[in-house]
């Protein structure tokens, strides 16, 4: 007979605290081996499998998809050799540094009767089941270990509650039978709730700042015409993206402070040396943003294929940790939706994000002529903490200096000097 061991959400790195539950691998009853994905998980970064620390045999599942787990927590009971629950216990005990010694915690009781609030603890199925029941956790004193409380401690609190004589019932109005439903509540979960919490972040600690500029793109459509039948030879789809992100990366090396983060506790702005792009992707499931690394390194077909599987795998949930890591400025195609101008949320930690809006042929003077043109905005949105205006608008006419001059993204900085 072994031993059930409740295994806690491990700690899942960049400062990460909690992980919402999106599927079980595994069941109650199944025989799982060390190191087999048990649950895949949906952090604030990427989806991603947990594997299991043990060899045992799954007891219980302590969450449900859609539950929130936070780093520490127990999410699932396996049973596993007396030998293995021993070592476990064993590292258990050593990272228990935050308790007070004895002298310290002795000193220390005459405060606790001040305490208006205590730290409830409760696994996920507890707090269900006391939600289920109408009971207040905080007022249960609990019998687990270190006064966690437990299923019965919640059944015990709720058979008290039922002795008590029942409160009298508000009046309430009749309503019509045939009501119609006025409303439909949607919970906000999976990488919209990631999304909710990123994008509050973001408007409610950056002070943003947006510039705009208009564009002739009719050059850079007719260069992607001429080089779509050698893309397709390689098998590559060919998009007007993979040009618009060379062209920033070479404007950032010209203009760093956007490729750049602010250390709000040491008050330093952190310069990245390299430029890794992330690309906000549109899916069913909500709005991603992978990272192509490097761009300014890659070829343009090379950097092609790579946001072709970056997208796919973002449509699949598929996206690893580190398809979505390092990003130092974002670029979101928002006109490939239909959009003609707007002003895009900075993606934290990143001090910038560039917008590109719909192409529309249009009529404009060029050499004195009227002639129809491919244009389109490009926006800016940036950190005013970290850029001064000038400065950002200076990286945008860059840009658009690029963009209107395709060939110059492919040209040598050295053929300049």
């Amino acid at each position: 007979m072994g031993r059930v061991i409740r295994v806690k959400l491990p700690d899942l790195g960049e400062g990460l605290a909690e992980a919402e539950i999106l599927e079980w691998l595994v069941k109650e009853g199944d025989t799982v081996k060390q190191f087999q994905p048990m649950v895949k998980v949906l952090t604030a970064k990427a989806t991603m499998e947990i594997p299991s620390p043990y060899t045992g045999k799954v007891v219980r599942l302590l969450a449900k998809p859609g539950d929130v787990v936070r780093v520490g927590e127990p999410f699932i009971e396996i049973e596993v050799e007396e030998g293995v629950a021993a070592r476990a216990e064993e590292r258990e005990a050593k990272p228990a540094k935050a308790e007070k010694p004895p002298a310290e915690a002795k000193a220390a009781a005459p405060e606790a009767p001040r305490a208006k609030a205590r730290l409830v603890r409760a696994p996920p199925r507890v707090r269900k089941l006391a939600r289920q029941l109408g009971v207040r956790l905080e007022e249960i004193q609990g019998t687990g270990p270190r006064g966690a409380i437990t299923e019965e401690d919640v059944r015990r609190a709720a058979e008290r509650l039922k002795a008590r004589p029942p409160a009298p019932a508000p009046a309430v109005e009749a309503r019509p039978a045939a009501e119609v439903v006025a409303e439909e509540r949607i919970p906000l979960r999976g990488i919209k709730r990631v999304m909710a919490k990123t994008m509050a972040e973001s408007k409610s600690k950056i002070p943003h700042a947006y510039l705009a500029e208009e564009v002739d793109l009719t050059e850079l459509f007719k260069l992607r015409e001429s080089l779509k039948p050698e893309a397709e030879a390689k098998g590559v789809r060919l998009t007007i993206l993979p040009f618009i992100l060379k062209a920033v990366a070479k404007a950032l090396r010209k203009y760093p402070l956007l490729n750049s983060e602010l250390d709000e506790e040491r008050m330093e702005i952190v310069v990245k040396k390299r430029v890794n792009l992330g690309v906000a992707v549109d899916t069913p499931h909500g709005l991603v943003v992978p990272v192509i690394k490097d761009v300014d390194r890659k070829g343009l077909f090379r950097i092609a294929r790579e946001l072709e599987d970056l997208a796919a795998k973002a449509r699949e949930m598929k996206l690893s940790p580190d398809d979505v890591a390092g990003a130092t400025f974002t670029v979101t195609n928002v006109g490939s939706v239909g959009s003609v101008i707007g002003f895009p949320v900075i993606y934290p930690p990143n001090t910038a994000i560039l917008g590109i809006h719909r192409a529309v042929e249009k009529p404009s003077y060029v050499g004195g002529e009227l002639k129809p043109r491919r244009m389109a905005f490009i926006s800016l949105s940036f950190d005013h903490r970290v850029i001064e205006g000038a400065y950002a608008a200076r990286f945008l006419m860059e840009v658009k200096r690029l963009l209107e001059n395709p060939a110059l993204i492919f040209a040598s900085e050295e053929e300049f000097e």
